[in-house]
């Protein structure tokens, strides 16, 4: 990656005070876990690297020890450095049953850096470059940062935790303005695989909001492809009082408002 990316992204970092805002190596990343077969984290059964540190601090995130942007031991989670080169000997014994490598999180953007060296080394190896490399982010970080993953990278799961910023911010802890305009521009690139809607009961569940997220991702592409979520306790950090999870027919009745406004592709889970 050039240093004019990592000038941007650490200008980018600091301005939106971000836990990990130290610039990371290239040649290795701050790994918190891998799963060598997944079908839940992009098309088909995937490698992921879950990559350790996020500039998002969420209420409903089910991994919150992979938040803090460091290698300190987080209620017993461990995080390594670790090299690509170690990480294509796991994703070579896994690659005869699998089609690809989703990089998550933690936030996949906060080690742009190895995420390109690791997508780049992929593509570069005769047994692996048949394998799709995907992201899972949640799009808070320059358009700079897609420019220079648009030829290793292909395809991207972003997730919107909410069109309203109030909302966004209540839940997240920071605007949605990168994570709009991070959409907008995966589009335009040709690389946004899906927007994935985590839906919080009493928070970002209101027809009229649903209604107007709908109209704002088919003015981006009207066929997009839109995961809604809901969200579930099991495995989240604790509130007090407890966050709800959205009932069936809740996610049923956000479904259809969102296959209403336009020809978007709609998946519930």
């Amino acid at each position: 990656m050039s240093s004019t990316l990592d000038d941007v992204l650490e200008a980018f970092a600091a301005q939106q005070a971000a836990p990990s805002a130290t610039p990371r190596p290239c040649a290795s990343g701050l790994v918190a876990d891998t799963i060598a077969f997944s079908n839940v984290d992009g098309p088909g059964n995937r490698f992921v690297v879950f990559l350790q540190g996020c500039n998002f601090d969420c209420l409903a995130c089910h991994n919150p020890q992979t938040i803090p942007g460091h290698a300190a031991t987080v209620d017993g989670h461990q995080p390594h450095r670790t090299g690509v080169d170690d990480l294509l000997v796991h994703i070579r014994r896994a690659a005869p049953f699998i089609s690809g490598v989703t990089v998550s999180g933690g936030e996949a953007t906060q080690q742009a850096g190895f995420v390109h060296t690791l997508c780049e080394a992929i593509k570069a190896n005769p047994a692996l470059h048949r394998l799709t490399c995907f992201v899972d982010t949640n799009g808070s970080c320059p358009t700079a940062v897609w420019d220079e993953l648009e030829h290793v990278v292909d395809g991207v799961m972003v997730d919107l935790k909410c069109l309203d910023d109030d909302i966004h911010r209540e839940l997240t802890g920071r605007s949605n303005e990168a994570t709009l305009a991070s959409i907008r521009h995966l589009a335009g690139q040709g690389r946004l695989y899906e927007v994935r809607l985590l839906l919080v009961a009493g928070y970002n569940d209101d027809p009229a909001l649903i209604e107007r997220t709908a109209q704002w991702l088919a003015c981006v592409d009207p066929a997009m492809r839109v995961k809604l979520i809901g969200f579930r306790a099991h495995g989240a950090r604790p509130h007090d009082p407890p966050l709800q999870e959205p009932t069936r027919d809740t996610l049923e009745r956000a479904a259809d408002i969102l296959r209403s406004v336009a020809n978007l592709d709609v998946c519930v889970i």
